[in-house]
């Protein structure tokens, strides 16, 4: 009885640091938010912050964001999941291998990756230039949704590979092997097994996407030129330039439903934490 007591003082004084870190940067900020999203400049309880999403700029935004953030998460999903089969049928060594590369780029600065592809995709850049030492015709990607889609999708892409991978690599082999014993074809075991089985990884990963590709505002202040407005650049503005804390407030708290119903699907579909990325 002794023991389990002392076991349970060590636990309870292990969580401590965790604890003081959690309550000095996620609820005090939340708390923060909160307040001034729920109050006017005089301090009196208001729902107009909020409701500052039904102007014609804040909501053209985020449906722009929604959409961007939607295209990038497909396409992050159409290139992840093949790649994640590949990987998780290699050999150990291999796997290792192909899975530290696609974990280098995230070593990097996220402001330093997106600004590679501003030289890369800019109007005198490193690949204008290729094509015209080729003799071929410029491409003009640079401050359009072509470009922030694809910064979206370069920094992004490892999030939603290695959930993938992880939940891959841990199917019984047996199961398929034993469905194709029985004559199921490679799509139908793919539709009916490989599928279904994975899907705490592909929820997870189309989280870990959408999310941040819908809050982004930097990667469309360097690939957008400052001319395509999603939502993130909106609240950046209304922190840093208006100074108007109560509207971006607002504002953050309407994209914080988002991410309430991101983490609701992710804790439905993944309850075992299987699609986690390591």
């Amino acid at each position: 009885m002794r023991r389990r007591l002392v076991s349970m003082n060590k636990r309870k004084l292990l969580t401590g640091p965790y604890l003081v870190w959690a309550v000095a940067f996620i609820l005090i900020p939340l708390a923060v938010i909160l307040y001034y999203g729920l109050t006017g400049s005089d301090g009196h309880f208001t729902f107009e912050n909020i409701l500052a999403i039904g102007t014609v700029e804040n909501f053209k935004a985020l449906c722009l964001s929604l959409l961007l953030s939607f295209i990038s998460t497909l396409i992050c999903l159409v290139l992840a999941y093949p790649l994640a089969m590949m990987l998780s049928n290699m050999k150990v060594s291999q796997t290792s291998f192909m899975v530290l590369i696609f974990i280098l780029p995230m070593w990097m600065n996220f402001l330093l990756r997106t600004m590679a592809w501003q030289t890369l995709l800019e109007k005198n850049g490193v690949i204008n230039q290729i094509l015209s030492f080729f003799h071929l015709p410029s491409i003009q990607i640079i401050n359009t949704p072509g470009a922030i889609i694809l910064g979206m999708v370069y920094n992004f892409l490892p999030f939603m590979v290695l959930p993938l991978y992880n939940v891959l690599s841990k199917i019984d082999r047996d199961i398929i092997l034993a469905a194709r014993d029985l004559g199921a074809t490679p799509v139908y075991t793919f539709r009916k097994i490989i599928f279904p089985l994975s899907l705490p990884g592909v929820i997870s990963g189309i989280t870990m996407v959408f999310v941040p590709a819908l809050t982004t505002f930097v990667i469309s202040d360097l690939l957008g030129g400052s001319k395509i407005l999603l939502i993130g650049n909106v609240i950046d503005r209304q922190f840093q330039q208006g100074s108007n804390w109560h509207v971006g407030s607002g504002l953050s708290l309407v994209l914080m439903v988002f991410i309430l119903i991101s983490m609701f699907l992710t804790g439905k579909y993944d309850k075992n934490g299987e699609g986690g990325m390591f």
